[in-house]
């Protein structure tokens, strides 16, 4: 009796800690306020770019940043790509002295991103004269990025760099291509419904959602860097380095948010303004966007090694150590609910009598009822602010989409275990849209 009463409550407390961090990311969107602008005049500002097989889409991206942003500099890292990323950028650079490209060779390049990045910090240091280094913002933005041309504004204001303290900030992230009709034009109607609902989703999954959770984190202290609209103050890159020997780990497959998470247990503050935004492509495909977040997934568990540099960490208040805590062990998690659920299924089915089944019906109706609620919640509050002219039955219809959606996290929580288990910790880079192909191009290792 004990043990299936134990199999009965697990799962309750689980959905618990979900349902109150739920409500406290639900509750820190509603009240987040506007944002001040600073000066960005007052700052120097450089954009790391790290690209790999990128032709596509580099001289896009770097026109738009040197239109946008004329007193910055541009600094695009060639990570041995195999097509005309380093001639298209070289090109670019003997136009323009603002432009300046890192080119890496193997068997040195194609080690990950943060190997990428950790070269363009080297290349900036030998660069930099005598200036003061505690005014240098580096911004990195993905190959395909575009970046709001308000954002430096918004992150050097009295919330973001004003503060001598904040070491990093972290802006919004939302899908270009939200809007697109024909997303696979070489496929048909029904394939291009579904892959309209899957970027929809990624959008919605962005704006709303994880907007919520880095407000609350904004509270907790723990909020993360990402790898697009990623800003980060020199200095603290510098002390990072002179304790790691290089700003951004080598072997991290989250890089950006290990960053973070290393910027606070070096006692900066790190923060995100929610009032501006860089924009990307969702991906219409689903093996592509799988493999994407399969690395996001193992990532995400080899965070867990600083789980006891942050419990003893005298600059991470006790809601910040449960929050940290609780996203490293969000894959652990999906784990043991798919084994439970697959477990309380199988005493179900094999119960000598219907009473166990009568019984446990209304436990499973509230666990599924209490389950799906958040997500649905979240699909008005998204229509409402970004897509006002849709009606509120899409809004509740897009909820259940997100519900159904976030069954995914189950898929990617198992393949980057197995293969965390298995060894492969290679970096994948998730080939762009208009790229030739289905799958991703990978260095699996």
């Amino acid at each position: 009796m004990i043990p299936e009463l134990a199999l009965a409550v697990f799962p309750f407390l689980l959905l618990g800690c979900f349902l109150l961090y739920w409500a406290g990311s639900r509750h820190a969107y509603a009240r987040r306020g506007t944002t001040e602008p600073g000066d960005p005049a007052a700052w120097d500002w450089h954009f790391f770019v790290p690209c790999r097989d990128e032709e596509t889409v580099i001289a896009t991206t770097v026109a738009r940043l040197r239109d946008d942003f004329p007193r910055s500099r541009v600094w695009v890292i060639d990570d041995a790509s195999d097509d005309r990323t380093g001639p298209i950028v070289a090109a670019l650079a003997a136009e323009d002295p603002a432009v300046r490209l890192v080119s890496r060779r193997r068997p040195d390049a194609r080690i990950g991103k943060g190997a990428a990045l950790n070269a363009a910090y080297e290349a900036l240091n030998a660069h930099l004269g005598d200036v003061d280094r505690s005014r240098v913002v580096v911004c990195v933005v993905d190959a395909d990025g575009r970046l709001s041309p308000g954002a430096p504004a918004m992150v050097c204001g009295p919330d973001g760099f004003g503060d001598p303290e904040t070491g990093g900030v972290q802006i919004g992230v939302r899908m270009r291509n939200v809007d697109d009709e024909r997303p696979l034009p070489e496929r048909g109607r029904l394939a291009n419904t579904y892959a309209r609902v899957l970027i929809r989703m990624q959008d919605a999954e962005f704006a709303v959602s994880n907007t919520g959770m880095q407000m609350l984190r904004r509270r907790t202290g723990s909020v993360g860097l990402g790898g697009n609209g990623q800003f980060t103050r020199l200095t603290a890159l510098d002390r990072i380095a002179a304790a790691e020997r290089r700003p951004w780990k080598q072997d991290a497959l989250l890089e950006d948010y290990e960053l973070g998470l290393q910027m606070r247990l070096a006692g900066y503050r790190v923060t995100h303004v929610p009032d501006t935004w860089v924009t990307q492509e969702a991906l219409p495909h689903t093996r592509r966007f799988l493999t994407q977040r399969t690395r996001w997934a193992q990532g995400n568990i080899q965070c867990v090694r600083y789980a006891g540099r942050i419990i003893g960490s005298r600059h991470y208040r006790a809601r910040g150590v449960l929050e940290a805590v609780y996203t490293f062990f969000q894959p652990i998690a999906h784990l043991a609910v798919l084994a439970l659920t697959a477990l309380l299924v199988f005493l179900l089915v094999t119960a000598a009598t219907g009473t166990v089944l009568l019984a446990a019906w209304p436990l499973a109706l509230a666990l599924g009822v209490l389950s799906v609620l958040p997500f649905v919640l979240w699909g008005p509050v998204y229509r409402k602010e970004y897509a006002p002219d849709r009606s509120r039955l899409t809004g509740v219809l897009w909820g259940l989409a997100l519900w159904l959606y976030a069954y995914h996290l189950f898929i990617v929580s198992t393949r980057g275990s197995v293969r965390l288990v298995r060894g492969r910790t290679g970096w994948a880079k998730t080939r762009r849209n208009a790229e030739t192909g289905a799958g991703p191009t990978a260095t699996e290792a």
